[in-house]
C-alpha cells in the first residue's frame, strides 16, 4: 500500500475537535458544579506555552502533571483556548492556567469515559512556560500512564490511524 502525505491536516482537526469536548464539558460544570459522582482527571504538559503553575509544582513535575477536579476546586473559568482553575495542593490554594493544546488526557472515572491526546510538538515542549507563579511547596498527582484513561471502554486513541515513520 502506498502512503501519501495529505495536504489536509486531518489529525490536527481531530485533535482540536477532541480538545473541544473537554472545553464543552468544563463549560457545562462551570456554573452548576459537578453533577452526581462526576469528577475529572486532567493531564497536561507543564512546560507548554501558556501553562501557568506554581513554581514548586513546575519543579516537581517538569514534564507532565495530572490534576483532579472533584471536591476542592473553585474559580473555574472556561475560555475558548484555555481554562483556569484554583485548586488546593497539600492544602495550599493555587491558581493554574491550562491551554487546551497542552492537554494529553482527560478522564471521568464516574462514567468510564476518557480521551487521550497527541502530545504537543517537541519544539513546543522545550519552551519554558509563560509564567510560573511563586507559591509555597505543593503536591499534585503525577501523570500516570496506567491511569484509568487506558482501561476505559470509551477511550479514544488515534494510534492506528497515525502515519508510521
Amino acid at each position: 500500500m502506498v502512503t501519501t502525505d495529505s495536504l489536509i491536516p486531518y489529525e490536527d482537526y481531530v485533535q482540536a475537535a477532541l480538545r473541544s469536548v473537554v472545553a464543552r464539558v468544563l463549560k457545562s460544570v462551570q456554573t452548576g458544579g459537578l453533577p452526581g459522582q462526576h469528577h475529572f482527571y486532567i493531564a497536561f504538559k507543564t512546560r507548554y506555552p501558556g501553562v501557568e503553575l506554581p513554581k514548586a509544582l513546575l519543579e516537581k513535575y517538569p514534564d507532565e502533571i495530572t490534576i483532579v477536579l472533584q471536591n476542592r476546586y473553585w474559580d473555574l473559568e472556561v475560555h475558548e483556548d484555555r481554562f483556569e482553575v484554583s485548586l488546593s495542593f497539600n492544602q495550599v490554594p493555587s491558581h493554574i492556567v491550562v491551554p487546551y493544546a497542552a492537554l494529553v488526557g482527560f478522564v471521568d472515572p464516574a462514567v468510564n469515559f476518557g480521551l487521550q491526546f497527541q502530545p504537543p510538538e517537541a519544539e513546543e515542549e522545550a519552551l519554558p512556560p509563560v509564567a510560573a507563579a511563586e507559591e509555597p511547596e505543593a503536591e499534585a498527582a503525577p501523570a500516570d500512564p496506567e491511569a484509568p484513561a487506558d482501561s476505559g471502554s470509551n477511550v479514544i486513541t488515534l494510534d492506528r490511524f497515525r502515519k508510521k515513520s
